[in-house]
């Protein structure tokens, strides 16, 4: 940067495009002539650990401020993690799939779950930086790999913030004790889009500010929320195992193992949430002692506690009689407690507050790094010099995210977020697998080729497993038998034929690789159970996203990765 001190708020277009290839239509009509030789660039460019650590990070101008101990990152566990999808999911999979044996789809579920915060935690604790999944990625498989990443981590981030906001909505609806579209205006647009919602807006609006101001003030917030909402939860526990009939547990399994594993792949969602407290890493004052505590403490105490809710609501009402949209509710009004519905309602409601508050934060983190590396304008990395946060980084997530909240249903919403999730969540393990055996002029040739090898069988088969499961042939184990095998046989060809090149320096993830292999095939058969509709639209996003990449992220990367800045604007500092 040049020596002039320039104020936050700014907007020219070299805090937008200060690439080389954007500053004529001349340099850019040659940039474009040039877009197959620059893929072919990125596709193979991988970054590094002390690039991603120390020198993307001076586009930010100024240093967030360091100031998170274990307990917060436990509380943002907490509050990222716990929201309503407790309270909804439990009712719904235990009257339709799982019935008693609900209590199992959340033991396997949380266990997927532990497996993904297990490659988080390594790589937060040896890649202390704001990008979470996204700068890791881009270190182990490179540019393009991490640019798909992205993508799906802001389309994630925006809709599933509005999706929040809306259902935050119903619920203060319920407390009211009213309908939940009662606070809506009803329009004339199409269906979907029809029920006009502006407190979403506002309580979108809310959260961005309050994460915008001060990631202190944000955390306290966010403990004390997180600490009633805890105190519902237990409440609800202790209260359903008060009133438990342990007849109701009978029969356990009555729609069999398939129930309880399809039901285990909707629940899953409601242990997302957790890699925020990765993004964290820059502003924790210990990372590779808080880390740890923070994401594999938090998890730990979030699968048990679901647990226990799940078991309390199967002991309180027979399956059968579960009310699938309201069940907490109902569960209590069947025992006599009418009022309980007001305390889900609440729990629910300090319970997306939260998820609300922590995902600002760490949606906000994952921005700032993305416009580090130039794949998004690097006015969006910057960091304000009093507040310590990324204030421009909350707005580009908060602003449409607000749009969307006020005019689209949770339904068009949904099927756009689980997709998304799964995907980031399976690459995780692959770069963590790449990390582990695979170092650059170090590993021979041949030891690669094996190792890509090992891959494609794991997740091949994992495909194949998933498949095979969403085929829905009752009775028939044939198609395990060749698929789980040939897992089997590309774990251990990891074992013992591909020699591991790296060792943790301080926390690492343990029975590598069975665990990671475990992590893939687990989010890849989860990925199966979401259905063709949710596939389609995932393609149909991911092409917007490569046509975005191909006009304008590749070659502000290039630029970026060549020194190809113009004088005077952000820092040019990249891998090779």
């Amino acid at each position: 940067m040049d020596g002039e001190e320039r104020g936050y708020w700014r907007c020219s277009k070299r805090d937008f495009f200060p690439e080389e290839s954007f500053q004529t239509f001349g340099s850019y009509r040659a940039a474009l002539s040039q877009t197959c030789s620059r893929f072919k660039n990125r596709l193979v460019s991988r970054s590094d650990d002390e690039n991603e650590r120390f020198e993307l990070k001076k586009q930010s101008e100024h240093e967030m401020k360091r100031c998170l101990t274990w307990w917060d990152l436990v509380w943002f566990g907490f509050g990222s993690v716990i929201g309503a999808g407790i309270f909804v999911l439990t009712g719904q999979e235990a009257h339709e799939q799982a019935g008693p044996a609900i209590v199992l789809s959340y033991v396997v579920s949380g266990i997927s779950a532990m497996l993904s915060v297990f490659c988080y935690t390594e790589f937060a604790v040896e890649i202390p930086v704001a990008g979470g999944s996204f700068a890791y990625l881009r270190i182990e498989l490179g540019d393009f790999a991490a640019f798909i990443t992205a993508g799906n981590i802001l389309l994630e981030s925006i809709v599933g913030t509005a999706a929040v906001a809306r259902a935050w909505t119903s619920y203060f609806s319920t407390l009211l004790n009213r309908k939940p579209n009662a606070l809506r205006i009803k329009t004339d647009l199409s269906s979907g889009f029809n029920l006009l919602d502006p407190i979403a807006v506002v309580v979108v609006a809310a959260s961005a500010t309050i994460a915008s101001i001060s990631t202190r003030k944000t955390s306290l917030l966010n403990w004390i929320a997180s600490a009633i909402n805890t105190l519902v939860i237990f409440f609800v526990i202790i209260a359903g195992f008060i009133h438990a009939d342990t007849s109701n547990l009978t029969p356990f399994f009555p729609y069999g193992p398939e129930g309880v594993f399809r039901a285990a792949a909707v629940v899953y969602f409601a242990y997302g949430g957790f890699d925020n407290i990765a993004t964290m890493a820059e502003e924790t004052k210990n990372p590779s002692r808080d880390i740890p505590i923070g994401l594999l403490g938090s998890m730990s105490i979030i699968t048990v506690i679901y647990c226990l809710m799940a078991l309390s609501l199967s002991m309180m009402q027979k399956y059968t009689d579960i009310d699938p949209n309201a069940a907490y509710s109902v569960a209590f009004q069947s025992v006599g407690m009418k009022w309980g519905k007001y305390l889900v309602a609440l729990g629910a409601l300090k319970g997306m507050t939260t998820v609300l508050l922590v995902g600002a934060l760490g949606q906000a983190r994952y921005v700032t790094h993305i416009a580090r590396t130039h794949m998004i304008p690097p006015i969006f990395a910057l960091v304000h010099p009093k507040t310590g946060t990324p204030i421009n980084a909350n707005l580009l997530v908060a602003i449409p995210s607000a749009i969307i909240a006020l005019f689209s249903g949770l339904d068009v919403l949904a099927s756009l977020l689980s997709i998304s999730t799964l995907f980031i969540f399976t690459m995780m393990p692959i770069a963590l697998l790449v990390r582990r055996y695979y170092v650059r002029e170090v590993t021979p040739r041949v030891d690669l080729l094996k190792l890509i090898i090992c891959l494609l069988f794991v997740v091949a088969s994992s495909m194949g497993t998933s498949a095979y499961w969403g085929m829905g042939i009752k009775g028939s184990w044939i198609g395990y038998t060749i698929t789980v095998p040939f897992w089997f046989l590309g774990t251990l060809g990891i074992v013992f034929f591909v020699p591991q090149q790296r060792t943790p320096k301080v926390w690492g993830v343990p029975l590598v690789p069975w665990l990671p292999c475990l992590s893939i095939a687990t989010n890849i058969f989860l990925m199966g159970s979401l259905g063709a509709e949710a596939f389609i639209r995932f393609g149909l996003c991911t092409l917007a996203m490569l046509l975005y990449y191909l006009l304008l992220g590749l070659h502000a990367t290039f630029d970026m990765a060549h020194q190809q800045i113009v004088p005077g604007s952000y820092g040019n500092t990249e891998e090779m």
